[in-house]
């Protein structure tokens, strides 16, 4: 009997150990992202970053993402999705270039490091990609804090439209 519960106290563990860690966050809910919601634009480089966050509705909020270049033309679209997760929110994202070309094959995935009122921070649970991505607003002013692999972290500011 002793030897069976050992058994199956070891494949518990290791059954554990094998989960993705998701949604080790602080405990929010999408409705939380409200503030979130709306379009925002501004100057990236010598083009022009849109970000386009729907109102959350049925455990998720998301965003498309368009970046043009100096030229006008499309460089890059991103797809942003953020859901409730074990308590917790979760941020998905996906990248391409123009054609519909993957800029990677899997979308990097990013757990909440905090959230307060006008403000969120995600951390990648995965390697490559973005280290951390945050998003400030107030009044009409929409700031993104990426920070790549090397730490360097770059504020975009865009403004509501």
């Amino acid at each position: 009997m002793k030897r069976m519960l050992l058994v199956l106290l070891s494949l518990s563990l290791v059954a554990l150990g094998a989960m993705p860690a998701l949604a080790a966050g602080p405990a929010a809910k999408v409705s939380d992202l409200s503030w979130i919601t709306g379009h925002y634009e501004g100057p990236i480089g010598q083009g022009m970053l849109e970000e386009n966050w729907v109102e959350s509705k049925g455990g998720t909020i998301g965003s498309f993402v368009r970046a043009t270049n100096g030229e006008g033309a499309t460089s890059m679209i991103e797809l942003i999705v953020v859901e409730e997760t074990m308590g917790s929110l979760v941020l998905r994202l996906k990248q391409w270039n123009p054609g519909w070309k993957e800029r990677y094959r899997e979308p990097q995935v990013m757990e909440l490091v905090s959230i307060e009122p006008g403000k969120v921070v995600f951390k990648n649970t995965g390697e490559g990609g973005i280290s951390q991505l945050g998003y400030t607003k107030s009044g009409k002013n929409f700031t993104i804090s990426v920070t790549p692999p090397n730490g360097k972290q770059r504020d975009i500011k865009l403004m509501s439209k």
